[in-house]
């Protein structure tokens, strides 16, 4: 379990990169950079906020992941235009507690559910291989603890959305960013009082089983394995809510 004393330092660093998120998003939005013009430099964010260049390129990625800058190695950072329909846009930087990140469970389990089914019957054998690379660089991240393997996470969720042919199922599950893998958000698996390790373990076999549907184009057991894999997800953060209003 996670200590009190580790925990306290990286809540404080998640809610100084949601401020810094939150301040560069909404000067975008006011106009103050225009389209094509290069950001602040990390060490002139640095001293504007008075945080450490590890909550600013964690901004940074944040604004990546919506679509609202890139970056170019060696050059900086710069606004991007406008995506058409970004009216639709989720930001990263509001989704911030534990009944939003449910509510996007919510969401996810409809829409992920019939992408996978569809991912079973439109896939190609790359992108079989594809996923199958993907939970081995996953099963790799459990097995030497090098990481919590977010990135794989997340790029075997948008690759199912690409297998379904169907782009705007991988363009709405984007715009989420790292705000698609809830423990990016909220450590639930120390909050359910569970072996980071463990609780990876449980993730990858439920992976495995949406993984091995889609490589047998089964359309519904696709289905069934994602609808499973998203409601235990939500169980899990339902568990850890209520564990956090226990008093104590």
């Amino acid at each position: 379990m996670t200590s009190a004393s580790t925990a306290m330092p990286e809540r404080r660093s998640r809610n100084l990169t949601q401020n810094v998120v939150a301040v560069l998003s909404e000067r975008i939005r006011n106009g103050e950079f225009h389209v094509g013009e290069k950001l602040p430099t990390e060490s002139e964010l640095m001293e504007a906020f008075g945080v450490s260049r590890t909550v600013i390129r964690e901004a940074i990625s944040r604004l990546q992941a919506a679509g609202l800058v890139e970056t170019r190695h060696g050059i900086g950072t710069f606004l991007l235009e406008p995506q058409s329909g970004q009216r639709l846009r989720i930001h990263a930087e509001d989704i911030l507690t534990m009944l939003d990140i449910m509510a996007i469970l919510e969401l996810r389990i409809s829409l992920e559910t019939e992408a996978a089914g569809l991912a079973a019957q439109r896939r190609t054998e790359a992108q079989v291989q594809q996923l199958r690379g993907i939970l081995d660089e996953f099963a790799q991240h459990i097995q030497k603890n090098t990481g919590n393997a977010v990135v794989a996470d997340i790029a075997f969720h948008l690759l199912v959305a690409t297998a379904t042919g169907n782009r705007y199922f991988h363009d709405i599950l984007k715009q989420l960013g790292e705000a698609l893998i809830p423990r990016t958000r909220i450590d639930s698996a120390a909050l359910a009082e569970d072996g980071h390790g463990n609780y990876l373990h449980r993730v990858h076999l439920e992976h495995e089983d949406i993984y091995s549907a889609i490589a047998r184009k089964d359309p519904d057991a696709a289905r069934a394995a994602m609808r499973t894999h998203l409601a235990n997800s939500r169980e899990r953060l339902r568990k850890a809510q209520e564990l956090v209003r226990q008093p104590g």
